[in-house]
């Protein structure tokens, strides 16, 4: 089954996507996702959120995608929590141990591995698949034969972005950023671009 799902930054973008054909909405709240330049969810606007696009019969999935500090963990189950307790359909996750935790913790809620882990092959996406996870979103720069070898030989749902960023590095793993001698940092989601 193909699936169209778009990003939302923010409540009028929500509107947009759902009114004009989306099946699906990723969004982050204010806090651990890897689009902190745009506006963001707080809880108060997370549940009308879901609930709008609920209402409509589209799915919600949460981006909880940017490395978790051992300091902040507590911080992101709790947001996990409550966006569960809302009715997310799935959270995409980068961080591993963050991801085996809440697969554990909600045996019933999906689980996607974001793009930022850098799935290319065969043996990630099956390693993903036999961890516990729904979904795979493919490291952006794989060929239309790559992708098609990985979705004929798995049981997890694939996803592929239809355009996006690309990186001077990997794409996802923000590497160029990191590099650069600036407080932004790519893996909290405020990425310099190469630009």
């Amino acid at each position: 089954m193909i699936e169209l799902l778009s990003p939302v930054g923010d409540f009028e973008s929500l509107k947009a996507a759902v009114q004009n054909g989306a099946d699906c909405v990723y969004f982050g709240a204010n806090i651990f996702n890897a689009r902190a330049f745009a506006n963001n969810f707080d809880m108060e606007s997370l549940e009308k959120a879901i609930q709008y696009a609920k209402i409509r019969g589209v799915k919600t999935n949460l981006t909880l995608n940017t490395l978790i500090k051992d300091d902040e963990f507590e911080k992101a189950i709790e947001l996990a929590k409550k966006v569960y307790e809302f009715g997310i359909d799935a959270i995409i996750v980068q961080d591993l141990g963050l991801a085996m935790h809440l697969i554990k913790m909600f045996p019933d809620l999906p689980i996607h591995a974001s793009t930022q882990m850098t799935v290319h092959n065969l043996n990630g996406a099956l390693e993903l698949e036999n961890l516990g996870f729904k979904r795979v979103v493919l490291a952006r720069e794989l060929s239309y034969d790559e992708i098609e070898y990985i979705c004929k030989n798995v049981n997890i749902e694939i996803e592929c972005f239809a355009h996006g960023a690309l990186c001077i590095s990997y794409s996802g793993q923000c590497l160029f950023s990191s590099m650069l001698r600036t407080v932004v940092h790519g893996n909290r989601g405020k990425c310099a671009r190469s630009l």
